[in-house]
């Protein structure tokens, strides 16, 4: 009579990967990376004209949806996506070391989009629609056949959009129940625009295993001087059309303010461009700062200018 073959407890772990640590999960979906689209949605809240504390449960909602949910899904549908490229950039990122086994980083990825499409059904037609959007850009961004962030135009560009421009749109429609005016589509459109230029420079921690992998970021295509200049002036000619637009409103102080945040910001640039390879880490800290302060002054702008109509 035959015997059973021995089962080895060890055999059964590589077989189904253990739960991951909730710990392990929230690196996977980085929190840090949340900021840019909730502070975009209260800039299309402001924006609207919403008092944040009678629309507290519109707006905290979206905030919830735009960051920890939508953003964070991103991050995990990215990271699945970029295990191989992770192992030679960051091999110590939640899948590619392993603490993340077999596909549960695919498994958390797919269940954090029903997730983010329930809560986006919550928000009526214009908190639905939206969420669908940002939920087919975050995919195609990261996903075969399609995966645009091979594209150093294309990636940076549908991320920029996606972190800045429809957070923006969203806020503004959710709060006011309804299209936004055209002012505000312009301004969340420029400020979308400008930040490809702020994608670029984070290609920067990329560039090895891009190179490798076949990733054809900006600073692959055309080197990192190139590229660091070119993401200056994609951050700061957006930026002068909305201190033209501002001038043109017959909002002159909110345009001087925007004027002097991107002074600074071209202080810092010139820090930058000397070395962005290694630089460009502390521009995101400094320069970048600047530009989301004129993001939110805008705002209020825009709040007053509706005020005035």
């Amino acid at each position: 009579m035959s015997q059973s073959p021995h089962f080895d407890p060890r055999e059964a772990r590589v077989l189904a990967p253990s739960l991951p640590r909730p710990s392990v999960v929230l690196r996977l979906i980085k929190p840090v990376t949340w900021f840019p689209p909730v502070w975009a949605y209260l800039c299309g809240t402001v924006s609207a004209g919403a008092v944040p504390a009678e629309s507290w449960m519109l707006v905290g909602l979206g905030m919830f949806l735009a960051g920890p949910l939508v953003c964070g899904m991103s991050q995990a549908a990215n990271d699945w996506c970029d295990r191989h490229v992770d192992a030679i950039n960051e091999p110590d990122r939640p899948i590619p070391s392993g603490q993340i086994a077999g596909r549960w980083g695919l498994w958390i990825a797919l269940s954090m989009t029903l997730a983010s499409l329930v809560v986006g059904w919550q928000l009526g037609p214009w908190g639905c629609a939206a969420t669908i959007v940002a939920v087919l850009a975050a995919w195609a961004y990261s996903a075969e056949p399609v995966r645009l962030k091979r594209s150093g135009i294309m990636g940076p560009g549908l991320v920029g959009l996606s972190y800045e421009t429809l957070p923006w749109f969203t806020g503004a429609a959710i709060v006011a129940a309804g299209a936004p005016s055209w002012p505000i589509i312009v301004i969340a459109l420029l400020y979308g625009v400008g930040a490809h230029g702020i994608m670029t420079l984070n290609d920067f921690k990329a560039l090895a295993g891009d190179r490798v992998t076949g990733v054809n970021s900006l600073p692959v295509m055309v080197g990192p001087a190139r590229a660091a200049r070119i993401a200056c002036w994609t951050m700061i000619l957006p930026q002068l059309a909305v201190i033209a637009l501002l001038i043109s409103w017959g909002l002159s102080l909110f345009a001087a303010a925007i004027s002097a945040l991107l002074i600074g910001q071209l202080l810092a640039m010139r820090v930058m461009v000397r070395d962005p390879e290694k630089k460009a880490p502390w521009y995101n800290g400094t320069g970048v700062l600047l530009y989301i302060l004129g993001m939110m002054v805008t705002a209020f702008a825009l709040r007053l200018a509706g005020a005035m109509m």
